[in-house]
């Protein structure tokens, strides 16, 4: 059965715009609560980023969870990972986060995670969708859930944070820049890294309801370079807008990404105790993959997005993974991606080694990465074209072993994502090209039309 409301992250889109309105949100609380208290009175938290919208659709879900017969735990501007730590610590029967990530201030999103702080179960949210297609009631009123605040949350995820920091370790004698992406993480994750002994600057942490990932964080990291270096820092710290993702900048202001970060963690702590393999994506770097298993340390591949990381590690039985975009799972310390725990073992292993980030990331070659948007239309079938699968075949016998291609379709725009990467820049754009030129002539044949210009907007490197 296909969802209606849900997408891989929870429901998310343009604030005003249905379904993130305050009338679809007031009865997704209702639904929501319906669902997931099985008939009695259970409590439910709710976090929220620091984006403006914020406090409207906090008290919408808040009148629909009680109107349901739930209690709520408000916990305020928290992080994702927080929120759902607090869940499991708190015992909750579920917890919601109210954020769009690294989206701008005009989008939000409704995220719900489990009793055990995890994502909800595909069949959850299937009866949340069928739940909302219902007329909305309320329960008497002697059994109308009560709002309480939780004024002590962000102590609890502090201490909780630095738990997942080796206590023999320290960050004394380190100077840190920390960018919270005017977000979630403002108000804890400077008190994390500061906790720990290090000397800690902070921007992007000036939240105004409107300046969330603008020109900072993870997706943005620029200024925090510029910053390090400034500052004669001895590392920065990006997080994005709530929390789940890390990027980190050395001491000569170049960026660490996540395939980077997630190699050093793997690396240190399989030199502590066996790691048996990491779970990263179709889109991570190939120079990753090579190093970790020149480390001895397996590694698969699984689509984009960390669900499905999440779903094979747990699978395999594993503890590591995650996305160049910096959303890594420690799986020993965390239920779902964690920006400041992630950043805490990266900083772990710099304490443990006494090797800057530079150094420790130099044991990973990063290959270069080409990718090119090709406009496509409906009806046109990738793996059923004969053309472009002989383009495939051309392409990676020219690459000769030292590189991959990947084509896929956008999931969210009419595009065809042509990737290659290699050990030679010139090579890998080469190749990029000419896959592509093989993709556009087979889009026009099969629409019978004339090629138009490649879509070079999303190249990178």
């Amino acid at each position: 059965m296909g969802r209606k409301y849900f997408g891989t992250d929870g429901i998310r889109g343009r604030v005003g715009e249905f379904p993130i309105t305050p009338e679809f949100v007031l009865k997704l609380g209702w639904a929501a609560g319906q669902v997931l208290s099985n008939g009695e009175k259970g409590k439910v938290l709710i976090g929220k980023d620091t984006r403006i919208s914020g406090y409207m659709f906090e008290s919408a879900l808040e009148a629909g969870l009680s109107s349901a017969g739930l209690d709520i735990l408000l916990l305020g501007p928290m992080p994702t990972p927080a929120v759902a730590y607090l869940t499991r610590t708190l015992r909750a029967s579920a917890g919601i986060v109210i954020s769009a990530s690294h989206n701008p201030f005009q989008d939000n999103g409704i995220k719900f995670f489990s009793t055990e702080g995890s994502k909800l179960p595909d069949e959850v949210e299937l009866a949340i969708e069928e739940r909302l297609e219902q007329p909305m009631s309320t329960v008497q009123s002697s059994a109308l859930g009560k709002a309480v605040r939780v004024d002590d949350a962000p102590g609890r995820y502090i201490e909780f944070c630095k738990s997942t920091f080796p206590r023999h370790l320290s960050l004394k004698g380190l100077h840190l820049v920390v960018d919270c992406s005017n977000g979630a993480t403002y108000h804890v994750a400077p008190s994390v890294f500061r906790e720990l002994g290090a000397r800690v600057d902070t921007i992007g942490a000036d939240p105004d309801g409107l300046n969330i990932n603008v020109e900072c964080g993870s997706t943005e990291p620029e200024q925090l370079s510029l910053a390090v270096i400034e500052r004669g820092a001895d590392a920065g710290i990006a997080l994005d807008g709530d929390g789940d993702r890390v990027i980190m900048v050395d001491h000569k202001g170049d960026v660490v990404d996540g395939d980077e970060l997630l190699f050093i963690i793997a690396r240190e702590q399989h030199r502590q105790e066996a790691v048996a393999g990491v779970v990263g994506t179709l889109m991570s770097n190939l120079g990753m993959e090579r190093a970790l298993k020149a480390a001895n340390i397996d590694f698969q591949r699984v689509k984009v997005g960390d669900r499905y990381v999440l779903e094979r590690l747990r699978q395999n039985g594993w503890l590591y993974g995650g996305e160049s975009s910096g959303h890594l799972l420690c799986l020993n310390h965390a239920t779902t991606g964690d920006g400041i725990v992630s950043a805490l073992q990266v900083l772990a292993a710099i304490a443990q080694t006494g090797r800057p980030l530079n150094e420790l990331k130099a044991g990973m070659t990063k290959y270069p990465q080409v990718m090119i948007n090709v406009r496509t239309t409906a009806g046109f079938d990738l793996e059923e074209c004969a053309e472009v699968q002989d383009a495939v075949r051309a392409a990676e016998a020219e690459l000769n072993g030292t590189g991959r291609v990947l084509l896929r379709p956008s999931g969210t725009e009419p595009l065809v994502r042509v990737m290659v990467e290699g050990e030679e820049l010139e090579l890998v754009e080469c190749v990029a090209r000419g896959l592509a030129d093989a993709v556009e002539a087979a889009i026009a044949v099969t629409n019978n039309q004339d090629a138009h210009p490649i879509d070079l907007s999303g190249s990178s490197r």
